[in-house]
């Protein structure tokens, strides 16, 4: 049955209709691209937010639309796409002045305490990721969440230190605290000197990270308000919460440029950020073995220590996720370039399938190298194919041939290879006299048959 207008409608002036019927309609564009855009860049989905909703509705709009969603039950996903909406919606100016920080910052604190409960009774709360993004915002880094999707940022896994129970957003710390403590307010104020003060007694029993189980020494009076000792105490907290949230931060940092090394290069800084911090965001691993292919392609030197992190982490999935994408890579000079360091990589990792310990080297010889090998030919056959169907232009098919024939070439010179062993390069014997019209070929091919000759 059609929902038809009431009464009322009928009897407004025309352009109050025409506006009425805008606004819903404009609603309903609002509504349908947060169903939406959740798989595209948050940055995209606000910028096409500011494009369909006029300057003077953009307000209102967001506090009947989107701020109710963040309190919702709605998908994480959405709840991440809302929170980074009503912080762009004021992004030029600082958070401080965001009319929304105060519900951004409710949301932050519910939404912390009860990600807290959940891994206090041993397990993991979906929210975290909505927690780490509603403390990137108010920390005043909602700009580096604009290049990912809001699905990406709910799947990806944190890090210990970016868990919930490890955020804060207090703008006092525990040694400003005790700084308070020797700054009288008010003279007036008296207390029993036949009562010692403790200091600890001083402070809220809800300050973090305080260990008020264990009082000063016993018959201690505590310092007095311009002692010395309370000021080196005071100091020490602070500087000691300050090297906290720098850890975090740089924690932080590094989980974005991991994300962002899946879409392009990094530059040097950026790489020199990242790498001390990469043992940090393998365990939980923070990406995916889907991500991988990318980082490899677009930053091959950070293909290694990524790959040996993940191999030496004993994480839930185990290592082969992580061969099983080795084993796929494409014939590219940094796919070789990988392969042959991690075939001569001594770091010692859990053996799945016996239960004891061996080397990076011998899993990747073991599981991989063999899949790999026929994996290059595969794909370069199809290449060959591609060309002379005219499909490609390039040459890829011959500078796979040529580098695949090096790199075989490398594993026999290291002793990886037995190129006695039909097991081994039977199928590369194949490949070589296939091709041996390039150079590369040829001379790989004399020496796989004089080495079978010989026996």
């Amino acid at each position: 049955m059609m929902q038809t207008a009431p009464a009322s409608f009928y009897q407004l002036p025309l352009a109050t209709k025409q506006q009425a019927m805008s606004g819903d309609s404009t609603r309903a564009s609002v509504t349908h691209l947060l169903a939406s855009a959740c798989s595209t860049p948050c940055s995209t989905a606000a910028h096409t937010f500011i494009q369909i909703v006029p300057p003077l509705s953009r307000f209102q709009l967001a506090l009947d639309v989107l701020m109710p969603m963040l309190d919702s039950r709605v998908e994480l996903p959405q709840r991440i796409l809302v929170s980074y909406m009503l912080y762009s919606l004021y992004a030029p100016h600082p958070i401080a002045i965001n009319p929304f920080k105060s519900v951004l910052h409710a949301s932050f604190v519910k939404e912390r305490d009860l990600a807290v409960q959940v891994a206090t009774a041993g397990g993991v709360s979906e929210n975290e990721q909505l927690v780490w993004v509603l403390w990137k915002i108010l920390k005043g880094d909602g700009s580096d969440i604009g290049p990912f999707s809001p699905n990406t940022l709910a799947r990806s896994p944190l890090p210990p230190k970016l868990r919930a129970a490890n955020l804060s957003l207090e703008e006092i710390s525990v040694g400003q605290l005790l700084a308070d403590q020797y700054v009288p307010t008010a003279p007036t104020v008296t207390r029993d000197p036949a009562q010692p003060t403790s200091l600890i007694s001083l402070l809220p029993s809800s300050v973090g990270n305080v260990d008020t189980s264990a009082p000063l020494a016993t018959g201690a009076p505590a310092p007095a308000p311009e002692s010395e000792h309370g000021s080196v105490w005071a100091e020490g907290a602070v500087t000691a919460s300050a090297e906290r949230d720098r850890e975090r931060e740089k924690v932080s940092h590094a989980m974005t440029l991991l994300l962002t090394a899946r879409d392009r290069v990094l530059t040097i800084a950026e790489q020199r950020a990242l790498l001390p911090a990469i043992p940090q965001l393998v365990s939980p691993p923070v990406i995916t073995s889907v991500d991988l292919p990318d980082i490899i392609a677009n930053n091959p030197s950070l293909a290694y220590p990524l790959l040996n992190a993940l191999l030496a982490a004993d994480s839930e999935q185990g290592p082969d996720t992580y061969l099983d994408v080795l084993r796929h890579l494409p014939p590219t000079l940094p796919s070789f370039d990988l392969m042959g360091r991690l075939l001569r990589d001594t770091t010692t990792v859990t053996d799945v399938a016996t239960g004891g310990r061996t080397t990076i080297a011998d899993l990747v010889r073991t599981d991989v190298l063999g899949w790999f090998i026929h994996e290059c030919v595969s794909w370069l056959d199809r290449a060959e194919q591609d060309q002379r169907e005219g499909n490609i232009s390039d040459d890829r098919f011959a500078k796979g041939v040529q580098n695949l024939c090096r790199f075989y070439n490398a594993l026999i010179k290291l002793s990886i290879v037995d190129p006695a062993s039909d097991a081994d390069s039977a199928e590369m014997a194949h490949f070589t006299l296939r091709n041996s019209h390039f150079e590369e070929a040829n001379a790989l091919y004399r020496i796989l048959a004089s080495a079978s000759s010989a026996f």
